[in-house]
């Protein structure tokens, strides 16, 4: 099961490899050069619970911040731009999904919004390198957007699918934190 997907597309990664039992989340993007400041890109990944807010700050994944609070879900910088493992059987039943976005760092100095950013693509692999499924986002909002959603794994019943999602927001990481609850106790 190889398959470029589209905005709202699904993809069953372990009804259709079974022996999968973790993955690596690669999100690539060109950016466009610029003589003045570029666009600072900060991938994050969103562990949440069935009511899709993230279960606690803990569970944020990013630079800063390389594991969630169960340690399933690992950020690393390897041969994407950036790249998140997840341990599918180390997963707590408590998670529903888990988000991968990408926001425009808010430094006063950057550009605001992703209009620099030529092409971004998230795609899952199996922990050998084998490509199982791929989202190019369409770029033709970029001029308007300053954070996006790019995909989601999540549990459908006892098995794990990835979306793709696209969605974009002109709030960036306030929008984010906004709709899933990050920053706010439980």
């Amino acid at each position: 099961m190889t398959g470029e997907l589209v905005p709202g597309a699904n993809a069953a990664l372990t009804a259709e490899n079974p022996d999968l039992t973790a993955v690596v989340v690669g999100i690539a993007w060109e950016q466009i050069p610029s003589r003045g400041p570029s666009a600072e890109l900060v991938p994050l990944a969103i562990v949440c619970g069935t009511d899709g807010r993230v279960l606690s700050d803990d569970d944020l994944v990013f630079f800063n911040q390389i594991d969630d609070a169960s340690a399933a879900v690992r950020y690393v910088d390897e041969s994407d731009q950036e790249e998140i493992d997840v341990d599918l059987r180390s997963v707590p039943e408590a998670v529903d999904k888990i988000v991968f976005a990408v926001y425009l760092d808010p430094d006063p100095r950057s550009p605001k919004d992703l209009g620099s950013i030529r092409s971004m693509a998230i795609r899952v692999c199996a922990p050998d390198g084998r490509e199982l499924v791929r989202f190019a986002l369409p770029s033709e909002r970029n001029h308007t957007i300053d954070a996006v959603i790019l995909g989601e794994l999540y549990r459908h019943r006892a098995e794990w699918k990835f979306r793709a999602v696209g969605q974009g927001y002109t709030t960036g990481l306030t929008g984010l934190r906004a709709d899933h609850g990050i920053g706010r106790a439980r």
